[in-house]
């Protein structure tokens, strides 16, 4: 690190005024953001209650030369800027070079430091009223800063201190915070001489992961996604939660602009535009993220505590968060997408040993694969008015055969067929949730959530390439509404027009539909339209854009899918198997409910005991 010296008067008056060390939580963001500009690799911090009586950090990082122990200790004094021009491109965490001297002012601090080869030494301040002395002391590379009695000579500052338990809670949530950024640093905190925390360093990903999980917990990185992207200089990468795992509040979000944790409304508005489709109501993502972008492109000096950051394009790097984001969420697909090879048993076997789940799938299978075309596409019998139509898979299904059927399997027969992620259906529970069978256990699925799913993004997919097609109904609708919702739909026919709905004033009091899309042409289109009518009086002034638009869609697209107590046969529910998984976002329905949930092998092991 280069030498401390004093700021020139002019580049002092560009940096915003002092530190406001608010409480003890404030002091300890500032010496640990020291201690990592130092390269410290290790930073051991004791506290006594909550901070207020004693803040003592240990780091191993360069330290401090003996010549800049007292100038440490001065206002607008630091190593880490020296010109104007300095400002434009910050690459340390600290720089304001006030944070020492605020703090000595209202303690008593402690300084201890030793270069590499070099002595150690100690300076020591009390509040503003005695003048820091500079004597020998014994003490490793690296620096150590005591902070006892904080506010003692500010009590009217003091008073306004939360409670033990209140202030070392801040400081706790620091360390997390910093930890998640500075993975291969460890960090040891203690709290009235007890260890609170422990973050050995991880370097290797599993070993990241890990110390994720133990700061946001299991089912965080459980239900999390990585991500990894990188355009124009831009990089993001982090963990991303499904939206199934969102929360009720915002208390599990960390954003990090190099490594600098921040709240920043560009940012906050680009998630949110990335979950709009999946995350819906009063919920919250969550997620850990961390993007790097050039020092030149961010300003960092826009906040006392630097919390909040300016970038120079801000237009680009919403759109860059949103994308990234939006291509992970997309693309998430059932576990395992290559296929899997399973080898069915002979028949005796099969009677023997096999549950009846499994003997209701080796039962099945051979209508299954007798019911294929050549192409192996799902040749399913016309549904019943309202049932599903399952869609060509996007790839053909490979299969293998190598079976007779007979009607049983025989002894020398064996099938190898490349098992898809959400495998194969063998029933539907109470009308509601499909079971199917894939190769690491069983898939379970909410079937009108999963199909609102599908239609929802084939909605949105023809409504982006103008192929919505309305379809004219053989018999008009008449709805009957009350004369605000009427005047709202007459005065929006353009967007029913868009959604490939045709919508007539018919009276004051009700309108007639004459054409919905294909894929409406059995939903209840009273409801529909009376639901359409509400969200266009709810939400016209307070919402514009794809996000109106969608939001009308979802509306839609839970009209249009199978509901609840409609039985399937086992072809429709192997086709929705099917569109699922080449579906975006398929791992939860418009209003973020779960559409489908895997139990491995291990797992129903696990739950019935076996292997004990």
């Amino acid at each position: 690190m280069q030498r401390i010296q004093t700021l020139s008067p002019i580049l002092a008056n560009q940096i915003a005024a002092g530190e406001v060390i608010e409480r003890p939580a404030s002091a300890v963001k500032e010496i640990v953001e020291n201690s990592l500009d130092a390269g410290a690799t290790k930073i051991d911090l004791d506290i006594e209650q909550g901070g207020m009586r004693l803040i003592r950090v240990s780091d191993n990082g360069s330290g401090i030369h003996v010549d800049d122990l007292l100038l440490s200790l001065q206002r607008h004094a630091t190593s880490k800027i020296h010109l104007f021009d300095d400002l434009e491109k910050i690459t340390s965490l600290g720089f304001r070079g006030e944070a020492l001297a605020s703090i000595g002012s209202v303690s008593r601090l402690v300084l201890i430091s030793a270069q590499a080869n070099q002595p150690g030494w100690r300076v020591e301040t009390q509040g503003t009223d005695s003048a820091p002395e500079i004597t020998p002391a014994a003490h490793p590379v690296g620096t150590t800063l005591e902070i006892r009695d904080l506010f003692f000579n500010t009590p009217a500052r003091r008073k306004f201190l939360r409670s033990e338990k209140t202030e070392f809670d801040q400081i706790d949530e620091l360390i997390k915070r910093v930890a998640l950024s500075h993975p291969e640093v460890s960090f040891t905190l203690k709290h009235n001489q007890r260890l609170v925390r422990q973050y050995r360093p991880a370097h290797s990903p599993a070993e990241q992961a890990q110390r994720v999980a133990s700061l946001c917990g299991q089912a965080f990185i459980d239900s999390a996604v990585n991500i990894s992207a990188e355009v124009s200089g831009l990089k993001l990468n982090g963990w991303l939660a499904l939206p199934t795992f969102s929360r009720s509040q915002a208390d599990l979000q960390y954003f990090y602009v190099n490594k600098r944790v921040v709240r920043d409304k560009v940012v906050t508005h680009a998630v949110k535009q990335a979950y709009q489709d999946v995350l819906y109501g009063n919920r919250y993502p969550a997620f850990v993220l961390f993007l790097e972008i050039a020092p030149d492109l961010v300003d960092v000096n826009v906040h006392p505590a630097k919390h909040e950051v300016r970038f120079r394009e801000s237009r680009m790097v919403h759109d860059f968060i949103t994308h990234s984001l939006q291509n992970v969420l997309n693309g998430v697909r059932p576990r395992g997408n290559e296929t899997t090879p399973a080898v069915f048993p002979n028949a005796e076997l099969v009677e023997t040993t096999a549950s009846p789940a499994v003997k209701s799938f080796s039962a099945a299978l051979p209508n299954f694969l007798a019911g294929m075309e050549s192409r192996t596409s799902f040749s399913a019998p016309p549904p019943k008015r309202g049932g599903y139509q399952p869609q060509p898979p996007a790839a053909p299904l490979r299969v293998q055969e190598s079976m007779a059927v007979y009607g049983k399997l025989h002894a020398e027969s064996v099938a190898a067929i490349e098992i898809p992620p959400l495998g194969f259906a063998l029933a539907q529970l109470h009308g509601v949730y499909i079971l199917a069978q894939n190769a690491r256990g069983l898939i379970m699925v909410d079937a009108h959530a999963a199909h609102e799913r599908v239609v929802y993004e084939r909605i949105k997919k023809n409504l982006a390439d103008k192929k919505i097609v309305a379809q004219p109904l053989l018999i008009p609708h008449t709805v009957t509404l009350s004369e605000r919702e009427a005047n709202c739909i007459e005065a929006q026919t353009a967007v029913f027009e868009r959604l490939g709905i045709q919508a007539q004033r018919l009276s004051p009091e009700s309108v007639v539909v004459r054409e919905v899309p294909d894929l409406l042409r059995d939903a209840n289109i009273e409801e529909l339209i009376r639901d359409i009518a509400a969200d266009l009086l709810t939400n016209e002034n307070s919402r514009r854009g794809e996000e109106y638009i969608n939001n009308l869609l979802g509306t839609i697209a839970c009209h249009g899918a199978i509901r609840a107590s409609r039985r399937l046969t086992l072809p429709e529910m192997n086709g929705l198997l099917r569109d699922m998984e080449v579906t975006e976002n398929n791992g939860s329905c418009v209003h973020g409910r779960p559409t489908w949930t895997e139990l491995s092998l291990q797992e129903l092991d696990k739950i019935f005991l076996r292997g004990r």
